[in-house]
Formats: C-alpha cells, sequence, structure tokens
C-alpha cells in the first residue's frame, strides 16, 4: 500500500525583464540581499505575499536596468531564488518576433530554446562534481498551461508554444542571422533565457517564460522605420500586461499541491554522476541549496 504523495506549498518567483521592475499589489512587501556562494544576484529580491501567495519578485537586470545580458550572475540569482525557497519561476522576457504573426504586444509562451550564447556560465556543477540534467522539455507544462489560462481569461494576445532563440548579445542580430534564425524555425529571440532556464532545471525548479514581443527582428521589411519611442512604449505596454497577468496566475498556481508531474523538482535523481566518495567537499557546500537534496542523501 502507497502512501499519500507529498505536497508542497508553492512559492512563486518572478524574474522581470526590461521594463519590469517591480510587482504591483504584493502586501507585506521587503526587499531583501540574499547572499549566495556565487557571488552577487542582480539585486535585492522581493518579498511579499499576493492574495496570500507568497512570492520572491527578483528584477533580472536590477532595479535602473545597471547589468547587461551577458554579465548577469544566473547562477547567484537562481541560487538566491532556490535559498529563498522558490518553487515556481515564472520568467518575463523582452523580445524581438521572427514571425508575422507574433507582432509586437503579443505574448509567446514559450516551450523551446536554442542556446547561442557563448560568455556565460551555464552550470552549477563542473570538475569535483560532475552532473547532467535532461532538458529535452525545459519548460514546465503545467505551469504553461496556467498561464495560458490566465492571459486567455484576461484576453491577452498569446500563443501557446514556440521556440526561443538566445543571443549573447548586446548587439542586436545581423539581417543574415535573423534569416538564418527564422529558417531554423524559431518564433522570438531574446538575450537571457539561457542559461537561466537550465539553471533552474539544475535547482529542481518549475520554471516557464512568458515572452513579450517590442518589435519584429531585422529579417521585417518595416524593421528600419522602428523607432526607439515605439519599442519603448510597447515595452512599458506590455510590463503593465505582465503585472496584470501575474496577478491573475499567482492564486491559481499558489495552492497546496502534489509534486510536479513532468518530474522538474526531481531533475537530479539521476544526474549526478561523480561517485560519493570522489566528490568535492568545496562545490558540494556551494551546492547546498541547488543540490542539497541528493547530495546529502548521496
Amino acid at each position: 500500500m502507497t502512501g499519500s504523495p507529498e505536497m508542497t506549498e508553492p512559492v512563486i518567483g518572478i524574474i522581470g525583464g526590461s521594463g519590469l521592475y517591480d510587482i504591483d499589489g504584493l502586501e507585506d512587501k521587503t526587499w531583501k540581499r540574499i547572499e549566495t556562494p556565487w557571488g552577487e544576484a542582480s539585486d535585492e529580491l522581493l518579498f511579499g505575499r499576493l492574495d496570500g501567495v507568497r512570492c520572491v519578485f527578483l528584477p533580472r537586470h536590477g532595479r535602473g536596468h545597471p547589468t547587461s545580458p551577458t554579465h548577469l550572475n544566473y547562477r547567484a540569482n537562481i541560487d538566491a531564488l532556490k535559498r529563498s525557497g522558490v518553487t515556481d519561476v515564472l520568467s518575463l522576457s523582452a523580445v524581438g518576433s521572427f514571425r508575422h504573426e507574433l507582432p509586437p504586444g503579443h505574448f509567446v509562451i514559450v516551450d523551446q530554446f536554442i542556446d547561442r550564447s557563448f560568455a556565460r556560465e551555464k552550470s552549477f556543477f563542473g570538475d569535483g562534481i560532475v552532473a547532467h540534467v535532461s532538458m529535452g522539455h525545459p519548460v514546465c507544462s503545467r505551469l504553461g498551461d496556467a498561464i495560458e489560462t490566465a492571459a486567455r481569461s484576461l484576453a491577452l494576445p498569446v500563443t501557446r508554444g514556440g521556440t526561443y532563440l538566445v543571443m549573447e548579445g548586446p548587439q542586436f542580430s545581423t539581417k543574415a542571422e535573423s534569416e538564418l534564425y527564422r529558417a531554423w524555425g524559431c518564433h522570438v529571440i531574446g538575450m537571457t533565457n539561457m542559461p537561466e532556464a537550465k539553471l533552474a532545471r539544475e535547482a529542481e525548479l518549475c520554471y516557464a517564460t512568458v515572452a513579450m514581443v517590442t518589435d519584429f527582428d531585422c529579417w521585417h521589411p518595416d524593421h528600419d522605420h522602428v523607432t526607439v519611442e515605439a519599442v519603448v512604449k510597447v515595452l512599458f505596454d506590455n510590463a503593465d500586461k505582465a503585472r496584470t497577468l501575474v496577478r491573475a496566475l499567482v492564486p491559481s498556481i499558489g495552492g497546496t499541491r502534489p509534486g510536479c508531474a513532468q518530474g522538474c523538482d526531481r531533475a537530479l535523481d539521476n544526474a549526478v554522476i561523480t561517485a560519493p566518495s570522489m566528490r568535492s567537499a568545496a562545490l558540494a557546500h556551494k551546492l547546498d541549496a541547488v543540490a542539497g537534496r541528493v547530495l546529502r542523501g548521496g
């Protein structure tokens, strides 16, 4: 006879992208710096409750946007969220579009990534403790379902499913690159969701992305006529819609639930390859929040 599945009280982590530096409606708000063994996170984390649900907000680039995508400390950001008790991560990201049917102002609930970044630390693991996590399905479908339901209830322009091409930046694509990524079947392009999604999986966090289109990438014949003012207007309009989406979404995913059916919260069960006797004590100490569940058991 088997017992009941272990229940989880979710803590919702929200990573705000360009134009989104706070969350409306949070009660009992407190900004707090979380120390991590991976260095400084992008900013203090904003702790609070939204309709009674515990939430932790992190402005990805820091308040005022001082940090570029390449120089973000992705490991510290994810570790800080995990260390704060977060179980579910909603990533909000400004992107360019590769498709006519995904115009500025449209939201895409991404389900795949192509990682073209090259100047970033992409794993918590390394020499001394080696681990390989599955990324075949890089986002949590349960969170995707909830996001879609909330977005459609608000009549937001939304598409479920799409591939996000992550470029290094900070420069935008050449036209030849843009045409190449379109030929690959990509839907949107941005600079921040890798290695963020990979690190969230290593930290056994449920993770989903809402990609918010600000403009068409340079493949589009009208791209050269787009003004900075127009892009900024869309950026902040998207941020307002994102805040509304968060307000509708959080109560729907905040109730006590069993473990993730997709297994996001057990991603390390068979991932650590290094034998216990050969593991680096120093690295194990740094991994206390991210991988303590499996390392203490192994």
